[in-house]
């Protein structure tokens, strides 16, 4: 599917209609096989009735001018059911959300109102009854939330944009998981009438978008003052009269120096303070605001709740007003440490999220899980800061109403294009540096990451009779040891390439690193292992192959 830039060129020169967008982006989504993404549709024929009206108009002053576009369910579209992802609070609005309206009136059309952990409350994309949306490379994996069908339904090319919410990193972990961008605006600058509130003082509308020129033409349409919205506030422009500085938190790689530090001036900077400020989200007052926004609907429609969003809202009723007192003193001796940061860089560059953990994880501990996940997310929402995510894996953060200076680097990140679809991949072994199909990788313009090692649960196996010469890579329950391997990103449709050229007994799945992240990387099937040689204790294909060379020299 194209870009909004491409869309909106075809539909200007006549290649394309506003109609036929939006009839394609249902069909689209009717042929996705995922009804999960989905609890709602906009009436066809009502999303028909505003193209044809659209098509009657002068486009030239509709920067969105026949864009389809998909809503999270917990933003009122006017005359469609808004459940908050919980089908017993369900209400239907007679009018659209303040965000809603901007971009209709800009020329947007929406079409499918999208899945979310109940009342938004999660991380994971996992606490909903409406299913869990699945990412067609990683159906074992989250897809992150709680805006899981907004950031699903953009990763797969359903729709060039959608909308989510983000109150502790909702609207950057989903797309972190599926290789998009993210924009959270600082709190106020987009208006939030019309939406569920979860905790309303700290609660953005943001946007999923296949690259940042997209989502930064959506959120010039969204943003502005509201005077029926209390929380909202004049959107100021921060101006730089000078290159912008670049603080790189630990664990970015270092290929994210190099791209910045040749227009921009980088250096190192601790993220201790920011994560001691956002464990304080979870762990303290704030969440009263979820009971105070739905508690009297979940204490007397709680049993058919999602347990876990029933209990973290159940539970917040235990913090007085003099916890609240302590914590925001708290916050404010915090920040003040945090904010020191802000007089040496103008952005922070940090890793979304730690790591990308399979569903199956998330079963055995959904609130331990889930609160890992907000590591690099939370203090940006209390901090009232603003971010932009960016594959693979990346948030740059910026002080309040300098979006401009997020999006400018997220953008250098992104490349000239501005097309930052990409996923990241382990090789294990004749894709390696040196090896033999390493061209495979080159051809495909992967970028290299690191060189690392995997979490200490696998075994690695010489295969017997391919060519060239491979390894397998198992995970094991117990008994593991930790592989060598190199971390590379492709862009999405390269990456589709590549796994339609992997022959079997070879897979490409999940693969747990030393760091706890988990990546896309190669394993093995069972059946494969047949007269294959175990190697584990080598470490590595490298060492192996250094031994065998060394044993045939002899």
């Amino acid at each position: 599917m194209n870009s909004i830039a491409e869309m909106r060129a075809a539909l200007l020169d006549g290649r394309s209609t506003p109609e036929e967008e939006v009839a394609a982006a249902y069909q689209r989504f009717d042929e996705s096989g995922d009804p999960a993404i989905v609890i709602a549709e906009v009436p066809r024929e009502r999303a028909m009735v505003r193209a044809r009206e659209l098509a009657r108009l002068d486009p030239a002053g509709l920067p969105l001018y026949g864009i389809p576009f998909a809503v999270k369910d917990n933003i009122d579209v006017a005359g469609v059911d808004t459940t908050a992802g919980c089908p017993a609070y369900a209400y239907r609005p007679s009018v659209d959300a303040a965000v809603i309206e901007r971009l209709m009136v800009a020329g947007a059309i929406p079409v499918v109102k999208t899945n979310l952990d109940q009342f938004a409350t999660g991380l994971v994309g996992t606490r909903s009854p409406y299913g869990i949306p699945r990412l067609p490379w990683a159906p074992d994996l989250v897809p992150g939330g709680s805006s899981s069908g907004s950031g699903v339904a953009v990763a797969r090319s359903l729709v060039p944009f959608a909308l989510g919410t983000d109150t502790a990193g909702s609207g950057r972990v989903p797309a972190a998981f599926g290789g998009i961008v993210g924009i959270k605006p600082r709190r106020g600058s987009v208006s939030s009438r019309g939406v569920v509130p979860a905790i309303r003082a700290l609660d953005c509308v943001s946007i999923f978008a296949g690259n940042v020129a997209d989502g930064t033409s959506v959120l010039d349409v969204m943003a502005g003052f509201d005077p029926s919205d209390p929380m909202s506030r004049i959107r100021r422009a921060a101006t730089r009269d000078h290159c912008r500085r670049v603080g790189i938190a630990e664990g970015v790689a270092p290929w994210v120096v190099a791209a910045l530090g040749s227009v921009s001036p980088t250096e190192s900077v601790g993220l201790d303070a920011f994560i001691e400020i956002g464990e304080m989200l979870y762990g303290g007052p704030w969440v009263a605001a979820r009971y105070a926004s739905v508690g009297a609907f979940v204490r007397e429609h709680g049993d058919g709740m999602d347990p876990t969003v029933r209990s973290i809202i159940l539970n917040s009723q235990r913090w007085t007003a003099a916890d609240v007192m302590d914590a925001e003193l708290r916050l404010a001796e915090l920040a003040r440490g945090a904010r020191i940061v802000w007089d040496r860089v103008d952005v922070i560059v940090a890793p979304t999220t730690p790591r990308h953990p399979t569903i199956a994880e998330v079963m055995d501990d959904p609130i331990g899980v889930n609160s890992e996940l907000g590591r690099f997310t939370n203090f940006v929402n209390l901090l009232d800061l603003c971010a932009v995510a960016v594959p693979p894996n990346l948030t740059v953060i910026a002080p309040a109403w300098c979006e401009v200076d997020a999006i400018e680097v997220a953008a250098q990140l992104a490349g000239r294009s501005g097309v930052v679809d990409r996923v990241e991949l382990a090789v294990v072994g004749a894709h390696l540096r040196g090896e033999p199909l390493h061209h495979q990788l080159v051809d495909l313009d992967a970028r290299f990451l690191a060189e690392t090692h995997t979490a200490a649960q696998y075994r690695l196996f010489a295969l017997a009779n391919t060519t060239p010469p491979k390894p397998g890579l198992v995970r094991q329950a117990t008994a593991g040891a930790a592989i060598e391997v190199e971390v590379y990103s492709l862009e999405c449709a390269a990456f589709g390439r590549f796994v339609a050229a992997v022959p079997p007994p070879l897979a490409i799945g999940s693969v747990v690193l030393a760091d706890g992240r988990t990546v896309r990387g190669f394993v093995c099937e069972p059946a494969g292992l047949a007269n294959a040689i175990d190697i584990t204790h080598l470490g590595g294909w490298r060492q192996y192959g250094e031994r065998s060379a060394v044993a045939r020299s002899g």
